[in-house]
């Protein structure tokens, strides 16, 4: 008995033994959780870290906009996040992916990272045509999946013109671009949006950022 209650120690202390987890094979983390290494701040947002959370922030002119950048660029990607938004005036966030490198605005792909009373629905899909926006996708038209001022999960992969969207492990999103321009399928820079206008001051939160190259 006790050699047996001796190897049960021995086994529990291993499995219990501290130390971070193994990466899951093809992810790769896009935040190390103290600055913001390998992030570019385009616009006149306010981009800092604040214990392990990466926070976005803007008010002031409605034409002023700003994105933090991945310094890479990604073509056909899953993307898993975590989020935060603010529940001030019609305050909303996105997400842009495939976006041109340098630019504040939306180039291609956003998904949305809204709220329903602001008339932006999370997870929703828009596409940029000219000078026109486009929905692909509506996304949580309801505001059900979402939870207010709490954190909440995204999904996002892009695969060609197909995209897919799950927020808090719900499929919100499942679309194919019917007409997408040769430009919308290459490669391009992923880039988190706070859209600061007046009525819109507010602030996001991210965390658990990785990535997966398809």
């Amino acid at each position: 008995m006790k050699i047996v209650a001796a190897l049960l120690v021995v086994v529990a202390g291993v499995s219990c033994s501290g130390g971070p987890e193994p990466a899951e094979a093809g992810w790769t983390p896009l935040f190390n959780g103290r600055d913001l290494t390998g992030w570019t701040p385009v616009g006149s947002a306010v981009w800092r870290v604040e214990e392990g959370v990466v926070v976005g922030g803007q008010d002031g002119d409605p034409k002023r906009s700003g994105v933090l950048a991945t310094t890479e660029a990604y073509q056909d990607f899953e993307l898993s996040l975590e989020f935060l938004i603010d529940e001030h005036g019609k305050y909303n966030s996105g997400v842009y992916i495939r976006n041109d490198a340098g630019s504040a605005g939306q180039s291609t792909y956003q998904i949305n990272i809204g709220r329903g009373v602001a008339g932006e629905y999370c997870g929703g899909i828009v596409v940029r045509r000219g000078k026109e926006i486009e929905w692909l996708g509506k996304g949580d038209e309801k505001d059900a999946v979402r939870k207010p001022l709490a954190w909440n999960s995204m999904r996002i992969l892009a695969r060609g013109a197909h995209l897919e969207v799950d927020l808090n492990g719900v499929r919100v999103a499942d679309v194919t671009d019917p007409a997408p321009k040769p430009r919308y399928l290459e490669k391009g820079v992923i880039s988190f949006q706070t859209y600061g206008a007046e009525g819109h001051a507010g602030f996001v939160k991210f965390r658990n950022l990785r990535i997966r190259r398809l």
